[in-house]
């Protein structure tokens, strides 16, 4: 019993050790994420937005339609409430992701989040607009790349879609949580530029975590892209970011 114990704690210490080897890795040359000063910036927008977005009145949908929320690397869908409330408000049948809290891509959580999709779409009878907060972005375009008849469209929010993975100032905390590299996903990725559905890019030049080259991305890349001037953490929440949404999900394309 005691051998078992030690040996199980030997083995948590090295895949401790392991992952903290990633979180260490140099980043690329000429690759970084946003200064310092905008990082730092993040902190203070934790709760206003929230807030905010409770006192807001938001206009009626021209178009309902059914709407999946996906949240950011290490986020619970709770920090999204504020946009799935002014979602449902407005008109939308708004669903979140169902898995929790965002740890980052496995085989297991992507195929069961293609699954609920294709659940979601077949009991609403339309596809589902997939809004994705960051890493929720990118599981947004890849489910809209490989089952693009059951996604109405996808917004991105400060997602890093473009350019190295390693553009942003998140990328170390990723290693270490997921024990895996930016570089290095769990599944084959389609190499598609851009999803056969409407994209919509929403990105900030105040972002501290996502350099915004990486969220605006290229014009082959997303079909629009829009600058919002919020915090990374403020796109879940911010006002403006949810009048934005509402906006591209009444958009004719």
């Amino acid at each position: 019993m005691v051998t078992r114990l030690a040996d199980r704690a030997g083995k948590r210490l090295s895949e401790l050790s392991r992952r903290a080897g990633l979180a260490r890795l140099p980043a690329p040359a000429g690759v970084s994420g946003p200064p310092a000063r905008l990082l730092l910036g993040e902190m203070g927008a934790l709760s206003r937005p929230r807030v905010l977005a409770a006192r807001q009145t938001f206009p009626k949908a021209a178009r309902p339609q059914p709407v999946m929320l996906l949240p950011g690397f290490f986020s619970h869908p709770r920090r999204m409430r504020p946009m799935q409330v002014a979602l449902s408000r407005a008109g939308h049948l708004v669903e979140d992701w169902g898995l929790g809290f965002n740890l980052g891509p496995t085989s297991e959580n992507f195929a069961w989040l293609q699954r609920r999709v294709e659940r979601l779409s077949r009991s609403h009878g339309a596809p589902v607009a997939l809004v994705g907060w960051s890493l929720g972005g990118l599981f947004a375009r890849e489910i809209a790349s490989r089952q693009p008849e059951q996604v109405a469209r996808v917004v991105t929010l400060g997602t890093p879609f473009s350019g190295d993975p390693h553009a942003n100032n998140a990328w170390r905390a990723y290693h270490f949580v997921t024990g895996r590299a930016v570089d290095d996903p769990p599944f084959e990725l389609d190499q598609s530029p851009k999803p056969p559905v409407p994209t919509i890019a929403l990105w900030s030049p105040r972002d501290g975590v996502v350099h915004p080259r990486s969220a605006a991305g290229w014009p082959h890349e997303r079909d629009r892209a829009v600058a919002l001037r919020c915090t990374h953490l403020g796109f879940a929440c911010d006002p403006k970011v949810i009048a934005e949404v509402l906006r591209q999900l009444d958009h004719d394309d």
